[in-house]
């Protein structure tokens, strides 16, 4: 139990971006087990494993099946959030969000025009940073 209280961060991050997840303790590790929807809600439970825990080498086996493989993710737009503001905060880099963008041309005719709610597709890390 004491892994588990140690990672309790990652498995929140787990639970709010929808996880379907088991923990258990297992030969001294802490062992993550479970799906996903999208590669970036993967990402994210691994940059919260790597950002807190300098021991997670030792410490934890994260084994997560991501059910689909496209789009990357997806993303609900809240109330200040810009397509630059996204590109910055996923990909690192507020420039890639004509790539944000084009996959979302479908809904988007205005990359300055996004609403609170809408549901934007993210593309996969290659492409935006390509």
């Amino acid at each position: 139990m004491a892994l588990q209280n140690d990672y309790k961060d990652v498995l929140d991050v787990a639970k709010t971006v929808g996880a379907k997840v088991e923990s258990r303790e297992e030969n001294g590790k802490l062992v993550i087990q479970g799906t996903v929807e999208h590669a970036w809600d993967r990402d994210r439970i691994w940059d919260q494993i790597k950002a807190k825990h300098t021991q997670w080498q030792n410490e934890i086996m994260v084994l997560l099946t991501v059910t689909h493989a496209e789009p990357y993710g997806v993303y609900t737009v809240k109330s200040g959030d810009t397509l630059s503001k996204l590109a910055k905060d996923i990909y690192g880099d507020a420039k890639l969000y004509p790539k944000i963008f084009e996959i979302n041309k479908d809904q988007l005719k205005n990359p300055d025009q996004i609403k609170v709610g809408q549901v934007l597709k993210l593309p996969p890390k290659s492409i935006a940073t390509s």
